[in-house]
């Protein structure tokens, strides 16, 4: 990713290419090419005629807002991408919705919104403008709206207009997009159909970018052909998607969101005064808040509540971390569909690809050549782990909780579970590990191996647990 800065004495530069591992902080500059305004390209920052071109008015305000907000590097699509470079260009493409999501700031620079420098708090003077602005109707702008966790909206003047949230009544009677979209919900929550429905009314100078503009949107990486027209684009598009879903289907063994509501329902419903005790006990916070330990093994007699306290803390969880990934499973001993290291394994990784579908390409490299049966035959194990593994690897794969419930309800295969969990939690990658069981020694000794670890113990929390009891009682 190529950004721009802003140096010491006012001039603006591009970076070199960075990798993905060495981005600084950035804000992102959302926008609408103007039919009659020359935007600044990426060869005219090379040859220093960038300055003269009306477009570098937005440049200029994209440093200058950044630069206020403490940023010092920004990134605009008109000029951080080499266009002739055909293949930088795909890969720009099929990176966009992640490099808006990753920004710190997100500004929606709308050239058709005027108001007078002191009206912004005055919403009848630039509303009508608003709602009918270009930025609305161009496909390119979909993504640009739902990805950041924020994005701010500015007039022609540069003055502030409000942002996505105070303003989220507005933006989705103008899109019709769900709030629960655009208060950034996963998008796998909506269906195809729905997220298809967005785009229906707007536009792209090129007719192949209304297919293109929507890779984001469902998560998934293509090659760019232009000249193909939008039926074919949008026919590949679909194709992709279908296959995807027919893969993911054969995966699955359990959705473990709904094993979670039975579990729930079964045992009398979950219950915040119940669990929340362990958000303050120190050795979850250490788990939760540090970088130093990656695994925290929950451990207690049966009948101390550990599953219901899991589920308190996927719900915590979820909470507070957004935008990142949560994958969970309930072994259960009397259930054969789970409770087995290779049922564990396949619920871990269906949820991670149901939440963030690009991953699915770990699971097709292998799915592609065997099919179904992939899944069924005696090698399935080792299978497993290697796209497991593949995709704790992926350089755009978002911080993730990987939470199993039960171990010692694992009747088939535990030990290698077993070595698995402690492997993948002394990793780099952006996960961390919650593990229950009773107190059984084989497990505590297999665990040991890990070294990023901390242990919660419900019999050293009796107070806790009583306290807990008593709210069930309540």
């Amino acid at each position: 990713m190529r950004l721009l800065e802003s140096d010491d004495a006012g001039g603006i530069r591009l970076t070199k290419d960075l990798p993905s591992d060495k981005i600084p902080p950035y804000a992102i500059l959302s926008h609408t090419w103007g039919p009659d305004e020359e935007e600044v390209s990426y060869k005219d920052l090379e040859d220093g005629k960038a300055v003269s071109k009306p477009g570098y008015n937005k440049i200029r305000f994209c440093a200058d807002q950044a630069g206020r907000d403490g940023l010092k590097f920004f990134w605009m699509d008109t000029c951080c991408i080499d266009k002739s470079n055909s293949t930088e260009l795909q890969e720009a493409i099929n990176s966009m919705f992640r490099w808006y999501r990753g920004a710190a700031k997100c500004y929606a620079y709308l050239v058709d919104v005027s108001t007078p420098l002191y009206s912004a708090d005055d919403t009848s003077v630039w509303e009508s403008a608003f709602r009918a602005s270009r930025w609305f109707t161009r496909g390119w702008t979909l993504q640009e709206l739902i990805a950041p966790t924020s994005v701010e909206f500015f007039s022609r003047e540069e003055v502030r207009l409000g942002d996505r949230t105070s303003l989220e009544r507005i933006v989705h009677n103008v899109t019709g997009i769900p709030l629960k979209a655009l208060r950034g919900s996963l998008l796998s929550d909506f269906s195809v159909h729905d997220r298809m429905a967005w785009i229906k009314q707007r536009n792209t100078t090129r007719e192949e970018d209304m297919a293109y503009s929507l890779f984001g949107i469902f998560d998934v990486h293509l090659p760019l052909i232009y000249g193909e027209g939008k039926e074919k684009a949008l026919e590949r598009l679909r194709e992709k998607i279908g296959k995807d879903d027919g893969c993911l289907a054969d995966l699955r063994v359990t959705d473990s969101r709904h094993d979670k509501k039975r579990i729930e329902a079964a045992k009398g419903g979950l219950l915040k005064d119940s669990y929340c005790w362990v958000l303050s006990n120190v050795q979850f916070q250490q788990w939760h808040d540090g970088h130093d330990q990656r695994l925290l093994w929950i451990k207690g007699d049966p009948g101390k509540g550990k599953t219901m306290l899991l589920c308190g803390i996927i719900d915590e969880l979820k909470k507070s971390t957004p935008t990142g990934l949560l994958s969970f499973f309930f072994c259960q001993a009397t259930d054969s569909r789970v409770n087995n290291a290779t049922a564990v394994l396949r619920g871990l990784i269906y949820l991670l690809v149901s939440q963030q579908p690009a991953l699915i390409s770990h699971v097709r490299r292998l799915y592609d050549h065997a099919g179904k049966k992939m899944f069924e035959d005696p090698n399935v194990w080792v299978v497993l782990c290697e796209i497991f593994t593949s995709i704790l690897q992926d350089p755009g794969l978002r911080m993730t909780y990987l939470i199993i419930d039960a171990l010692d309800e694992c009747v088939t295969d535990l030990p290698q579970l077993l070595e698995l969990i402690t492997q993948t939690s002394c990793t780099s990658s952006p996960i961390k590990w919650i593990v229950s069981s009773r107190n059984w020694p084989d497990i505590e000794e297999q665990l040991e191996a890990a070294t990023q670890k901390a242990r919660l113990s419900l019999e050293l929390n009796a107070e806790s647990i009583s306290t807990a009891v008593n709210a069930f009682i309540q």
